[in-house]
């Protein structure tokens, strides 16, 4: 095992992701945390009650549980901290509202999940909040953008509609500079392929739901925070009233421990996949940063080390019918919204945008690749390319 100059031991992402969250002062001798069912918890004494000393003191405050994945969360993100919350939507507004406050102006990249650009434009505007969304690869350029009260900046890379990679490092210099939050939602890369508390960002959001559980049965978030904007969300966490249930983080405990083997796993079915479609006339645009002709990828290769099995295609002047033939036509592609889980889906896509237009036209089919045989997924697509390429 590898040490760092204080003479710590370095681990690997894979055993990270397997020993992180298992203290034995949490677990005794079993391999994972207790599954606690609580709320009220007792006191051996009044001193005790009145102290607020005691480790555990409600059940919304925390048990062995609730501490077991914050643990798990903090050490993956290289973290100072870490809160969950009972859904991704929860978890961007939880960061958002940590350091925002009425008067102040936000920038929002123009890429982000309709959600938390809905968050913004309607919650926020009702706070005495202002927004302004911009082009996702604006890098330092974006101080042309920043005001007097601009507070914060709202990043998703890449976004998980359109997949533009931004330059957090380049963006995070300038909101330093003017002593602004940046905030990153990394559920597509996850703390496995790329540590945004590392490049910049002073908090970090996942939708847990997707690759964190892998199995489409859990609805929870995480938001991880460094010094400066830990003892901020853990108020605003405590204040809002946010608790998970703990058979959703024992799940999500779960999943974590294999999400390393699924994650490569699909990575390179991604991206075996996105190749192929690269070869289909059908295919005007594949839009994944892993692949080199993506206007993103030399930012993406810099910062991330891997690249997660979710990316999208734009068709050469299809129709919504046509579009809508293809996805139906599909047998080992469900279609649903969410991702992230151990089998494929694909939906169409409608980006929202106001800094950087898309046209109608341009409507995505973004696809979910699972832990399917590739082979068998791409038979499924070529299948449906050639019901459609019958219609008139």
């Amino acid at each position: 095992m590898s040490r760092n100059d204080h003479g710590q031991s370095i681990e690997k992402p894979l055993t990270r992701l397997v020993r992180s969250g298992r203290d034995h002062g949490i677990t005794g001798p079993f391999v994972n945390p207790p599954v606690v069912h609580a709320s009220t918890v007792l006191f051996e004494n009044s001193d005790d009650l009145l102290s607020g000393q005691q480790r555990y003191t409600y059940g919304r405050r925390g048990t062995p549980t609730i501490e077991a994945l914050e643990e798990a969360i903090t050490e993956l993100e290289g973290a100072e901290g870490s809160v969950l919350c009972p859904s991704g939507l929860s978890a961007v507004s939880t960061a958002l509202l940590t350091v925002l406050r009425s008067g102040d102006h936000l920038l929002m990249a123009d890429n982000v999940y309709d959600p938390a650009r809905n968050f913004a434009s309607n919650m926020l505007k009702r706070l005495g909040v202002e927004t302004t969304f911009f082009d996702p690869r604006i890098g330092a350029a974006i101080a042309e953008l920043f005001k007097s009260n601009t507070r914060a900046v709202y990043l998703e890379s890449p976004g998980s509609l359109t997949f533009e990679i931004s330059d957090i490092p380049a963006i995070a210099a300038v909101a330093h500079a003017r002593d602004a939050f940046v905030l990153a939602d990394n559920t597509w890369a996850t703390p496995y392929f790329f540590k945004p508390l590392e490049h910049g960002a002073d908090l970090a959001i996942l939708a847990g739901t997707k690759y964190l559980c892998g199995h489409s049965d859990v609805m929870i978030g995480t938001v991880a925070a460094n010094a400066r904007a830990y003892k901020m969300l853990r108020s605003t966490h405590g204040d809002m009233g946010l608790c998970v249930g703990p058979d959703d983080i024992y799940l999500t405990l779960r999943g974590i421990r294999t999400m390393g083997v699924r994650l490569d796993r699909q990575m390179e079915s991604a991206l075996t996949v996105a190749r192929w479609l690269q070869g289909r006339t059908e295919v005007a645009r594949v839009l994944h940063p892993g692949l080199p002709t993506d206007p993103g990828h030399a930012v993406w290769k810099r910062d991330m080390t891997g690249s997660s099995g979710l990316f999208g295609i734009v068709t050469n002047d299809w129709s919504l019918d046509k579009v809508k033939a293809f996805l139906d036509g599909l047998r080992l592609f469900g279609l649903g919204y969410s991702w992230g889980g151990y089998e494929s889906l694909a939906i169409i896509g409608r980006p929202t945008r106001t800094a950087v237009p898309w046209t109608v036209e341009d409507r995505i089919i973004r696809l979910q690749i699972g832990l399917e045989d590739t082979s068998d997924l791409i038979a499924d697509l070529e299948a449906s390319f050639a019901r459609v390429s019958n219609l008139s």
